[in-house]
């Protein structure tokens, strides 16, 4: 699938959703395009509010999967993204990832 149909697929809900997100993750570092479409899937209620397992929603997975692309793209849209999350998620997910800021955040796929 392409990116934007993937995009589509984790937007729209459904079963296949963090299939879909987990692979725009492993595209992220060969492909500037699913790392920005994975910052834009990070801002949808849907996505934060849908936890994988206790505070650790879809949306963390995909700022945790773009940190771990480490290329400059990736990690200025793993920021923007970041930013937009409530301070008490800001906290959250720095405790998960055991950074003291998102710069430091180091996460490893």
């Amino acid at each position: 699938m392409r990116n934007d149909e993937l995009a589509e697929l984790a937007g729209s809900g459904g079963p296949y959703r963090g299939k879909a997100v987990f692979e725009l993750v492993d595209r992220a570092r060969a492909d500037d395009d699913a790392a920005s479409r994975l910052g834009e899937l990070s801002l949808l209620a849907a996505l934060r509010g849908d936890r994988l397992f206790h505070s650790v929603s879809l949306a963390w997975a995909a700022i945790i999967g773009l940190l771990a692309a480490e290329t400059p793209h990736a990690r200025t849209v793993a920021y923007a993204a970041f930013a937009a999350l409530s301070a008490p998620d800001q906290a959250e997910f720095l405790a998960y990832v055991k950074a003291d800021r998102i710069e430091e955040a180091l996460p490893r796929l």
